[in-house]
């Protein structure tokens, strides 16, 4: 090592670059190389058993830096002081940034169980018993998060109730058996099984564990998740991957009635899942696991939180998810449609975004307005509008209220309208 370093120094610019790389890899340490206007940095993790070979002094820290200079190029040797080392592995604090990361911002390597410790007391199994003949069965599994001291879990309604017309109904006595082995009764407080989110709530005389809701509007494709659930009644499991698609439509399943939106991963879930957390890396629940494609590996969907705690909320307002219904069918627009759809007809409306309409539902709230295909949106209720969920957001429960809308058609004719949402039908 002695020998690649020295060589090394006599040498500057672009050369050395690849001299310390291949130390790095030579060692099998950590290389990171970072670019500013005024220099360049390398940082180099060097293996204990090799670290004898170098030239520099300890420092009584958890991590330590030496400078090496490789002409214009300065080399930083990062390591863990030995006497510390016993300490780490006995759990005692390390340094660490934002989220429990290391502080170089890289994962470490427990950041997986890490982030599931955060939330499996949390974590229940809901055990749905029906009596028949004076015989008790049990006639669903799933799974559940608690999200309240109060005694609140969030689940799946398909596990917890029964649709019946209209009407839903309990399927019987649930069991909910906590990490810690506490088992309580369990009462449906709320449910709506369109978006197959439902509320169950037990008593505790004993403080409950909780978990805390994040937000999914930061995901992206390639971010760490982790899927926790009692999937074929094996409490207490937990299986990661990573988030493939961040917003895959229910069209897009073949899954009718109205839009939906769900978190595409390749976590492995399996029935008894449905209605557990799926949790990010800081340990906090970003989607409720709802389902997946039976026919194939590593397509799992969820709910991502941001609706489900609309929803809550709309539980909490009015006792049920109230959703306005317009009749239309709608796409969001870009800069490449836009022009594909210019090269297609030339009449097409001057718009830089928007929303298209593609077709309307004849007898709707929208066809009485006045609404043709072939429009779009750039205004809605006075705002201008660049998505389809920008539009469902400035709805929210608004019924049978009046909302002016502006769009362009053919030939770049503005017309304003004014349409009044009815509640939606939810067997459409």
């Amino acid at each position: 090592m002695d020998h690649f370093l020295r060589k090394a120094s006599f040498s500057s610019g672009s050369k050395s670059i690849v001299r310390i790389i291949a130390i790095g890899a030579a060692s099998a340490g950590l290389l990171y190389l970072s670019n500013n206007p005024d220099s360049t940095t390398v940082k180099l993790s060097i293996p204990t058993i090799l670290r004898k070979h170098l030239p520099f002094q300890g420092h009584p820290s958890f991590v330590s830096s030496d400078h090496w200079q490789f002409g214009k190029f300065p080399l930083f040797l990062s390591r863990v002081d030995p006497a510390l080392a016993g300490d780490v592995a006995k759990g005692a604090p390390v340094a660490v940034g934002d989220g429990g990361k290391p502080s170089c911002g890289c994962l470490g390597r427990d950041f997986i169980a890490n982030a599931a410790a955060k939330v499996a007391p949390a974590v229940v199994n809901l055990s749905v018993q029906q009596d028949l003949y004076g015989f008790t069965t049990v006639r669903s599994m799933c799974s559940g998060t608690i999200i309240d001291a109060d005694g609140t879990i969030l689940t799946c309604a398909h596990g917890v109730v029964d649709s019946q017309g209209r009407q839903l109904t309990t399927k019987g006595k649930i069991d909910v058996t906590l990490q810690d082995g506490r088992t309580f009764e369990g009462t449906v407080i709320n449910s709506d099984l369109h978006s197959d989110i439902a509320i169950v709530k037990i008593k505790s005389k004993t403080p409950l564990p909780t978990a805390k809701l994040g937000s999914s509007s930061k995901l992206r494709p390639g971010d760490w998740v982790i899927a926790m659930g009692t999937p074929l009644s094996l409490q207490n499991t937990v299986t990661a991957g990573i988030v493939s698609c961040v917003d895959r439509k229910s069209s897009d399943l073949g899954l009718g009635g109205m839009r939906r939106e769900y978190l595409q991963t390749d976590c492995a879930i399996n029935a008894g899942n449905s209605g557990g957390p799926l949790v990010n890396i800081d340990g906090e629940i970003v989607g409720v696991n709802i389902m997946k494609v039976a026919a194939a590996d590593g397509l799992s969907f969820s709910i991502p939180i941001d609706s489900v705690s609309k929803i809550i909320e709309h539980f909490k307002k009015s006792g049920r998810v109230i959703r306005p219904w317009l009749g239309l069918k709608m796409l969001d627009l870009n800069e490449l449609i836009i022009s594909q759809l210019k090269e297609r007809d030339a009449k097409f409306p001057e718009v830089e975004k928007g929303i298209l309409v593609p077709m309307v539902t004849p007898g709707s709230p929208a066809d009485r307005a006045g609404f043709h295909p072939g429009d779009v949106v750039i205004e809605f209720d006075g705002k201008p509008v660049q998505s389809i969920k920008e539009i469902v957001e400035i709805m929210d429960d608004r019924i049978g209220k009046p909302l002016n809308v502006v769009v362009k058609r053919a030939n770049n004719e503005v017309v304003k309208l004014t349409v009044i949402p009815e509640e939606a039908n939810p067997d459409m």
